[in-house]
């Protein structure tokens, strides 16, 4: 059973090129260390309990919110929020560490990961471990995603109506949110509602046939991928399916694949403890040495 007692930690605001992201690391001076990227209009709240469990056996874990999301600084909607740029912060991240990391990836961390460890030679990982995500997947479930998101833009009244919407995306979930769970997720306005942490911005144009265009750009990725992969899928997910994880696993054959049953897309947070024990139970048996980083590198 993972401890819930959450773990010592420090947030800071780092510099990613002409932004600041919000990165927040717990247990700076261990090892291996872990990078963990969230998924699409999530933050790095999503990782607080399995980063905490993870820094309790030893790890360094950081994990961050992407250009647009949380914390983190919003950019210009025309140039900046394009797989790129994305993976242009993930990889001055990557590069920062004291040590090439193992990234944990979900959702569209995890396409980022594929892409950085697929077209990077030396890759800027030591492993991957993704989170219900494969280089194809399934659009309706990406569209039941962007539904939630784009629901209610002029934002909530209240916590309690913002909790209403959360309980019927994830009717999996027994407990509704809290004020307190809540309130990292949304900022209240100058007109005293409350809206979603993301830029709106995020949301512009046609996201479906837009993240389908990388879709040959993140096959050829994957197929080029030299590091340990652990793929953790959710055996409820409507974003990957045992098609997708097939056509995966037959590009990167040394992948490993582990379905936690009872989980949706949501794994993390469907299933703390059993996702944490997986990751747990996997870097610490990686067979791969950890060398450090030389003076100066970067990316």
């Amino acid at each position: 059973m993972v401890n819930p007692i959450p773990m010592p930690h420090t947030v800071e605001r780092v510099a990613a090129g002409d932004l600041r992201l919000a990165v927040e690391t717990w247990n700076p001076q261990g090892t291996p260390g872990l990078l963990f990227a969230h998924g699409f209009g999530q933050t790095r709240g999503a990782w607080n309990a399995a980063a905490a469990a993870l820094a309790r056996t030893g790890c360094r874990c950081v994990a961050f919110d992407a250009r647009g999301h949380g914390e983190s600084d919003r950019v210009d909607a025309a140039t900046g929020y394009h797989m790129d740029q994305f993976a242009d912060d993930l990889l001055r991240l990557a590069a920062a560490q004291p040590q090439p990391p193992i990234l944990v990836g979900a959702s569209m961390g995890g396409l980022l990961g594929i892409v950085l460890a697929g077209e990077r030679r030396p890759s800027p990982f030591r492993a991957l471990v993704l989170v219900d995500i494969t280089p194809r997947w399934e659009t309706a479930g990406v569209q039941r995603i962007l539904a939630f998101m784009q629901a209610h833009p002029d934002g909530f009244a209240n916590y309690a109506d913002a909790a209403e919407q959360v309980a019927a995306y994830l009717p999996q979930r027994r407990e509704r949110k809290s004020a307190e769970q809540l309130r990292p997720l949304l900022r209240e306005g100058a007109d005293g509602r409350l809206r979603w942490h993301w830029d709106p911005a995020l949301l512009a144009g046609d996201l479906v046939q837009e993240s389908e265009r990388y879709q040959p750009r993140l096959l050829a990725a994957a197929a080029n991928i030299d590091v340990p992969v652990l793929l953790l899928s959710g055996g409820r997910s409507d974003v990957v399916s045992r098609g997708t994880v097939d056509e995966f696993l037959q590009l990167v054959p040394q992948a490993r694949h582990v379905e936690l049953a009872h989980a949706t897309h949501m794994v993390a947070g469907d299933a703390n403890d059993a996702f944490a024990n997986e990751v747990i139970h996997y870097v610490h048996h990686l067979e791969i040495p950890v060398t450090p980083r030389t003076a100066g590198a970067a990316p």
